[in-house]
């Protein structure tokens, strides 16, 4: 008599089946990526992206600085005036970079929908908006150097305090870039995007290289509300002979503030304009 395999009842299989199915129902999705190791490899990216293309523009950024410091040489002898040309002709490198293509920048990322490639990687918006922002503002750390060299040299300024630097960039960097990349995000279209980058250069640049003595009482409320002015204060009072390190801390911890602020919102516009 031959011996009939045994199969196992249909509920059984069934069991197994749902089983099976509520096993793969229940396996726990990959963890999302931390922020600083997102951080990092964001900036790597971002900093190898940009390399090449932003080199040129770093160069006319740091013309631009040094020929506008060279037409104030002709008005400016010197005294606080030309520790404020020098101070802000070397913030305005940071704001060129910083401020004007970090806000092209993501102007054209949301308008090409380069936000989506990033939605779907599992890095966090801060990472993504940090990284971006750090990359952009390290190609102003040597046209920053340069310029306030040469300014200090042109003016006859002392070059003593110049490691100021080493606070000044990043914490200006920081302030503008976040709000370059909260312009650029927020802006519906890129054309306007790079108005808005372009307009806040320019204020940048007159609010900030021009001496505040001889502006208008109206003006002087516009400056204090320009984030990249207390990065020019700071560097502007550590030309003096005997600087008042309260007031130069003072400073940069108004752009510290800003800069935090301003990031925030930029990660804010970041998820907002991703998630559309």
């Amino acid at each position: 008599m031959t011996a009939v395999p045994l199969e196992a009842p249909p509920r059984d299989r069934t069991r197994s089946r749902s089983g099976a199915g509520a096993a793969r129902e229940a396996a726990p999705l990959a963890a999302r990526a931390r922020l600083l190791p997102s951080l990092a490899a964001v900036y790597r990216a971002q900093l190898s992206r940009a390399r090449v293309a932003r080199i040129p523009l770093l160069f006319v950024a740091t013309f631009q600085s040094v020929g506008i410091m060279i037409l104030m040489r002709g008005v400016v002898d010197g005294g606080s005036e030309a520790r404020a040309v020098v101070a802000g002709s070397s913030v305005l490198v940071v704001a060129f970079v910083a401020l004007n293509l970090l806000a092209q920048y993501f102007g054209q990322l949301r308008a090409s929908g380069g936000l989506d490639h990033y939605a779907t990687l599992p890095v966090p918006p801060a990472a993504v908006v940090l990284g971006a922002a750090a990359a952009y503002a390290s190609f102003t750390v040597p046209g920053t150097v340069f310029t306030a060299v040469a300014g200090s040299l042109l003016f006859g300024l002392p070059l003593g305090h110049l490691w100021v630097l080493a606070v000044v960039i990043p914490l200006s960097g920081a302030a503008l870039a976040g709000l370059g990349a909260a312009l650029g995000l927020f802006a519906p279209r890129p054309e306007l995007a790079t108005l808005c980058g372009q307009l806040g250069m320019s204020a940048v640049l007159l609010l900030g290289v021009l001496p505040a003595e001889r502006m208008p009482a109206v003006v002087s409320y516009a400056r204090d509300l320009l984030p990249s002015t207390y990065g020019v204060e700071a560097l502007a009072r550590s030309f003096d002979a005997r600087p008042d390190w309260l007031l130069i801390c003072a400073d940069l911890g108004v752009c510290a503030g800003v800069g935090v602020v301003s990031l925030a919102a930029a990660t804010w516009a970041y998820r907002r304009a991703a998630v559309r």
